[in-house]
């Protein structure tokens, strides 16, 4: 019991330092989201031109996906957890991107994050957002249609407690309720689960980070 509470404490104040780093890197932050919104606006510019030339049938579609941003393989491990054994692009797109699985574990993103400060959002996000989100080191819980309310209710308010996590609703996902990583995933039978501590305690702010103690805030909201 002692050693629990050791590791509750130095998950949380690991949390904390992460979340002073985000303060001040919060005007950093805004500065390139800013930057990603001319980028945005550039994109469109481009966009209007690929429309018309499509038009005059000199040019393709501007809504087109991308290629699959991520090389290689899910690989489960002993403890249930798929592991991405490959590639995992990390270049910023304002396109869409096609990705290789459903929730999808990282590859190239949105240059904007979904808000992960324990955000709840009861309508689909867009995954290029969430990928963005992911490679600060959050922890993305989804479900569909299948899951019991009651599930979905009890992770919602786990959520809402536990910096750098998000959660919403994805119908096309296989599974019930899935967790996901930058480069991990599982699935879990509900909210009582033990996986589901296990999953949050190793990939919160985990190993597996890119963007360690990036933002989780200050980005997009629905």
């Amino acid at each position: 019991m002692g050693s629990a509470n050791k590791s509750n404490q130095a998950r949380k104040a690991r949390i904390e330092e992460m979340r002073r780093a985000e303060q001040a890197r919060e005007r950093r932050n805004r500065i390139l989201t800013i930057a990603a919104s001319v980028v945005v606006v550039g994109g469109l510019v481009v966009g209007g031109v690929v429309l018309v030339r499509s038009q005059s049938g000199d040019g393709g579609s501007e809504t087109a996906a991308s290629d699959s941003s991520a090389k290689g393989k899910f690989v489960t491990g002993a403890d249930g957890v798929k592991t991405w054994e490959g590639d995992l692009a990390r270049n910023h797109v304002t396109k869409a991107v096609k990705y290789a699985s459903e929730p999808p574990v990282g590859g190239d993103h949105n240059p904007v994050w979904m808000n992960c400060n324990g955000d709840v959002y009861t309508k689909e996000i867009n995954n290029t957002n969430a990928v963005h989100s992911l490679e600060h080191g959050a922890v993305w819980v989804t479900y569909n249609a299948k899951a019991k309310k009651a599930d979905v209710d009890a992770l919602a308010a786990k959520v809402k407690k536990t910096p750098y996590t998000l959660m919403s609703p994805m119908d096309d996902q296989k599974d019930p309720i899935m967790l996901s990583a930058w480069g991990h995933q599982r699935t879990v039978t509900g909210a009582s689960d033990p996986n589901v501590d296990k999953f949050f305690e190793k990939f919160v702010q985990g190993r597996q980070t890119p963007e360690p103690g990036a933002a989780c805030t200050n980005g997009l909201s629905q």
